[in-house]
């Protein structure tokens, strides 16, 4: 009987310390708050968030991330612009290193928008955080919410650090009637 007792405690023991290792180093759970990223990621989805991709240097355009807005606030957008690229709206086309790219998660918006234009025109040298430079920063990340006309992003809060990410969105798993792996899309240059 004690033997057993031994290897319950031991077990659990041990399951809990595995628990704790993934949640400090390897993923981590997050609740989406707020409509930013709808239709994507809507209010209420419960999400798992990969933070060894991060520190990989994982991180690319298109990407769906979570990261530290402030002290107490984490926000989940998608990478635009990563260190290096100049970024430009124009009649919300995405433009990267002068480059037409696709956005096929903002049809929904794109659909029913509210404005003219649901970015805006954007150009990464002007935003806060570039120092005025024509090209990303090193360690700086462009974001932006599919949401757009609703969405607190870089084109108000800035280029975000790197060490403000927290890491990749990997999957949703709740609701469950909604379970998906990879947000991220075909993130294609246009041709045209």
């Amino acid at each position: 009987m004690k033997k057993e007792t031994m290897e319950w405690i031991i077990s659990i023991g041990l399951a809990l310390l595995i628990v704790g290792i993934l949640y400090i180093f390897i993923i981590r759970p997050y609740n989406v708050q707020g409509d930013s990223m709808y239709p994507t990621l809507k209010d209420g989805d419960r999400l798992i968030v990969n933070k060894i991709g991060k520190t990989l240097g994982h991180l690319d355009n298109g990407n769906v991330i979570v990261f530290h807005a402030d002290a107490s606030s984490d926000y989940v957008k998608r990478i635009i612009g990563k260190p290096g690229d100049h970024v430009e709206y124009k009649n919300d086309q995405l433009y990267v290193n002068g480059k037409k790219v696709a956005e096929p998660y903002l049809e929904y918006n794109l659909k029913h928008k509210t404005y003219d234009e649901i970015t805006g025109p954007l150009n990464s040298q002007n935003l806060q955080g570039s120092n005025g430079q024509y090209k990303i920063p090193q360690d700086k990340y462009l974001v932006l919410g599919d949401n757009r006309e609703v969405s607190k992003d870089s084109r108000t809060i800035g280029l975000i650090d790197k060490d403000q990410i927290v890491g990749k969105v990997t999957l949703r798993y709740w609701p469950v009637s909604s379970f998906k792996v990879n947000f991220n899309p075909d993130h294609t240059e246009d041709q045209s």
